[in-house]
């Protein structure tokens, strides 16, 4: 499956598609430097205590390129013509971290949950951030996943910045077949198990209930009928960039919704 025939299936994605690319050739224009790959030994007792790679007070990620790569692509979008409410905002948002020197520091910290930085555009500062950090990550996650040993960790939040799942994936064959979970923010996928509510780990009697969508590629909507919550679930494997990108099934999201479903994590598009 590849993003245009997606797309050509669900044109009233296409604004979300164009954000995409907008932001995508910004970022393209920004330095973004390689990141040092973390020791994994200092880190081993946090993460067998079940905490986050980024929330870890053993080892030191240094953010420090973030912040200057975020100003620089509000900058850049900021001198670009963008339609109306994008470039009202990415101005207020550009004067934000202007008038501070320690303002950028902030809207990072923000972005981890420990700071209580009030970005007058917290949509768009998620969003933008976010492209930023993951970008940056993209080789810890990688080096993170090659590392740690997935039975160690299968806990209901990322094992690289502690958010709870955005999506889900089933893979493999039975009696093998595994479920990983799939973070919004930072992209890590992580093992979890296949049965099971991975919000309030209900399991039992109140295991998850299936909702099929019919032509949408395998995607399928996996609820809890204790705790309310759902994950969006890819059923498959070779559509990963596309499938598991979050924003080319919000409308599964509307769906959900609709039902009275609560999405329990955070979503990168509420801008």
């Amino acid at each position: 499956m590849t993003r245009d025939v997606w797309l050509s299936r669900h044109p009233y994605l296409q604004p979300v598609a164009d954000l995409h690319a907008r932001v995508d050739a910004a970022l393209a224009e920004v330095f973004i430097p390689s990141p040092a790959i973390p020791i994994w030994d200092d880190y081993l007792d946090d993460f067998y205590a079940g905490v986050p790679l980024l929330r870890s007070s053993m080892i030191a990620i240094d953010l420090n390129p973030v912040e200057t790569a975020v100003v620089a692509l509000v900058e850049e979008l900021a001198s670009k013509v963008l339609p109306g409410r994008l470039a009202k905002e990415t101005r207020a948002l550009h004067a934000e971290l202007h008038q501070d020197p320690d303002a950028p520091r902030r809207a990072v910290a923000w972005l981890l949950a420990s700071d209580s930085f009030t970005p007058a555009c917290p949509g768009l500062l998620q969003y933008l951030g976010w492209a930023v950090l993951a970008r940056y990550l993209h080789p810890i996650v990688k080096a993170f996943e090659s590392w740690r040993d997935e039975e160690r960790w299968l806990r209901n939040y990322c094992a690289t910045c502690g958010s709870p799942p955005a999506m889900a994936q089933l893979v493999g064959t039975d009696p093998g077949r595994l479920r990983l979970l799939s973070c919004g923010r930072c992209g890590t996928r992580w093992r979890y198990r296949r049965t099971g509510c991975p919000f309030c780990e209900t399991e039992g009697d109140h295991r998850l209930t299936l909702l099929a969508v019919e032509g949408e590629g395998g995607l399928r909507i996996d609820h809890c009928e204790a705790c309310g919550g759902y994950l969006k679930t890819y059923n498959g494997e070779g559509s990963e960039s596309v499938l598991l990108a979050d924003w080319t099934s919000l409308h599964l999201d509307i769906v959900a919704l609709d039902r009275r479903l609560k999405r329990l994590a955070l979503s990168l598009y509420e801008l």
